[in-house]
């Protein structure tokens, strides 16, 4: 199941690495897995037989320059050498296309972890029509004046070295940062999880914690200042479902204000079912961290009205 690597060609180039969970019994919808920075889809097999028992097909893809995906122009941490933004988001329309091909007249769920998120708010505003509901997880669309010093020193490192080399001062000022504000932290990526176990796998798994090149962060950057522009949510539905969910002691979404304040963006855009979930104690991977278990099955439960809802709106139209 979801351990077989099946490879689709995207209209982009690139060759991406996907995999795919069945639901369970009577099928309830398409669940699209966005994964975050230097991580990859193989990770989310736990999440993914979760919610196949609650009727969802997932679907889920290594991004260029992550997992076994390969592309001619992104190596390992490096989404392209240009038009990054533009590139991740059209192989997540391709995989969209698969899926939706495979399985037809279901409602989609979009859902993005972290950088994943930032992917999945962007492809939404992109093409608001292909998406039924979204799904938001420990992503920061807020980086303020950090971000922009991060732009930056960006611009500087690509002028002195160019685009496609690994840039350990942003990895310094993000994951070490972040590693920094656990007290008693046994390793550097404890900021990810309470779970020792979880970190453990994460720090043993090659395709693990590498350092992004210089072009993938300024892609990540544009990502994030992008996507909570007034002028890009004012694209997304009103009336579509988004699911945002942090962690209390995750220092990558300033312990989850920067959520928070997404929610309250989107509000104040006119969306009117918008879902905040704050999670107390949790770090940055709510999937991985000590309390997984409630946060996937409030996740279904929303998954299951999303597309009620949808299915719904679909008869009386």
């Amino acid at each position: 199941m979801f351990g077989q690597a099946r490879t689709l060609q995207s209209p982009t180039g690139a060759t991406l690495v996907w995999r795919h969970w069945p639901a369970s019994g009577a099928p309830r919808g398409l669940l699209l897995v966005s994964h975050g920075l230097a991580e990859h889809s193989a990770r989310y097999a736990r999440f993914a037989e979760a919610m196949a028992q609650h009727g969802f097909h997932i679907y889920a893809h290594d991004h260029r320059g992550h997992g076994a995906s390969q592309a001619p122009d992104a190596q390992l941490g490096l989404f392209s050498r240009r038009g990054g933004f533009e590139t991740v988001i059209a192989d997540l329309r391709a995989v969209r296309e698969m899926a939706v091909a495979n399985h037809p007249g279901l409602p989609v769920v979009l859902f993005g972890h972290s950088m994943g998120g930032l992917i999945a708010l962007n492809a939404a505003e992109t093409h608001p029509e292909l998406y039924d509901a979204l799904a938001v997880w420990n992503s920061n669309f807020r980086p303020g004046l950090a971000g922009r010093g991060g732009q930056l020193i960006l611009a500087i490192e690509r002028m002195l070295k160019g685009s496609d080399v690994p840039s350990p001062l942003l990895s310094k000022l993000t994951f070490g940062a972040w590693s920094k504000t656990i007290a008693a932290r046994k390793t550097d990526f404890d900021w990810l999880s309470r779970d020792e176990d979880e970190v453990a796998k994460y720090i043993a798994d090659p395709l693990c914690g590498f350092d992004a090149s210089v072009s993938l962060w300024i892609d990540v950057f544009e990502l994030a200042f992008a996507g909570a522009r007034p002028d890009r949510l004012a694209r997304l539905p009103a009336r579509l479902p988004v699911h945002l969910v942090g962690g209390s002691a995750d220092p990558s979404t300033l312990n989850g204000d920067v959520v928070d304040w997404l929610g309250r963006r989107m509000k104040a855009r006119g969306m009117t079912d918008v879902t905040v979930t704050i999670y107390e104690g949790m770090r940055h991977e709510t999937l991985n961290e000590i309390g997984r278990e409630i946060a996937t099955e409030d996740f279904a439960r929303w998954c299951l009205k999303a597309v009620g809802a949808r299915n719904r709106i679909g008869e009386t139209t």
